[in-house]
């Protein structure tokens, strides 16, 4: 009887991690936006904080209209060092979007500056 619960247990989270619904939450997208820092939410006007923020390793995110999508993933390695160009200024970035503590993230495997 064990054995068949915890069979029916382990099949059950098996469906919930496969499930259609999970995998379409993490997708490959570009998005195109402002890179700023996430503690003060700021970027171009302020470039010269945002970068310092972002340098010292604060989170830094593409700002898309009204949206805030948090980098997560290499792009953030050793303290943001591959971002810090990009601070204050338009990108494209592609990546897989997902979510994260209630945040948009963006998984992000190539960005460049928009319009080049």
């Amino acid at each position: 009887m064990k054995r068949l619960s915890l069979f029916v247990a382990a099949a059950a989270l098996a469906m919930i991690v496969w499930s259609p619904s999970v995998s379409a939450a993490m997708e490959e997208k570009t998005i195109k936006g402002e890179v700023i820092d996430m503690k003060c939410h700021k970027g171009k006007g302020h470039e010269g904080c945002a970068t310092r923020c972002v340098r010292g390793g604060e989170a830094a995110g593409i700002k898309v209209g009204d949206e805030v999508y948090m980098i997560v993933g290499d792009y953030t390695n050793e303290k943001n060092a591959k971002l810090v160009e990009f601070v204050a200024k338009d990108v494209e970035a592609t990546g897989e979007i997902g979510e994260a503590d209630g945040h948009k993230t963006i998984n992000v495997t190539a960005i460049k500056l928009a319009g080049m």
